[in-house]
């Protein structure tokens, strides 16, 4: 079996858990955020998205969608945004797991386990990939949490 062939059930068994979650938020939750902390569930959803935006590129060489502005990456203190519409952040999610799946589909096998360089230093696609799912898990549980000890966001909406 090919690599993307092994990795893809796993990696969709990991979104189909994430993606339900988010599914299952409501508007109100998307301003939750810790009250000495700036991240809020949007943004985390945000900059989820982002990030496998940003991985199909650097390792799948799939380009970003040239609408998408990138809003996250100098960290939630560094910005203005708030994402409050939640059947976008939905959108935004499905659109980037597609996009990722479809860099992912793309790889040659003999490259899943070639070592590239990167922004986030040397990498391989299978080890990328790896680290997303950990990603993900990670903001999972950061909205977990917020979920049930956040308090309510009083950023203003700057675009």
């Amino acid at each position: 079996m090919s690599t993307f062939g092994t990795i893809l059930p796993v990696w969709n068994a990991i979104q189909q858990r994430f993606h339900d979650m988010v599914k299952g938020l409501q508007e109100d939750d998307l301003q939750l955020q810790l009250a000495n902390d700036s991240a809020t569930v949007g943004y985390m959803l945000r900059h989820n998205a982002e990030v496998e935006y940003m991985f199909a590129f650097w390792f799948f060489g799939l380009p970003m969608p040239e609408e998408l502005k990138v809003l996250t990456s100098r960290g939630s203190a560094g910005s203005p945004a708030v994402f409050t519409n939640l059947n976008e952040l939905i959108q935004l999610l499905d659109a980037s797991n597609a996009h990722l799946i479809e860099g992912m589909s793309g790889l040659p096998e003999e490259k899943w386990h070639e070592t590239m360089k990167c922004p986030i230093g040397p990498s391989t696609p299978l080890e990328a990939v790896g680290r997303l799912m950990y990603h993900t898990g990670i903001h999972s549980g950061q909205i977990s949490f917020l979920r049930k000890y956040g308090v309510v966001s009083q950023k203003e909406w700057v675009q």
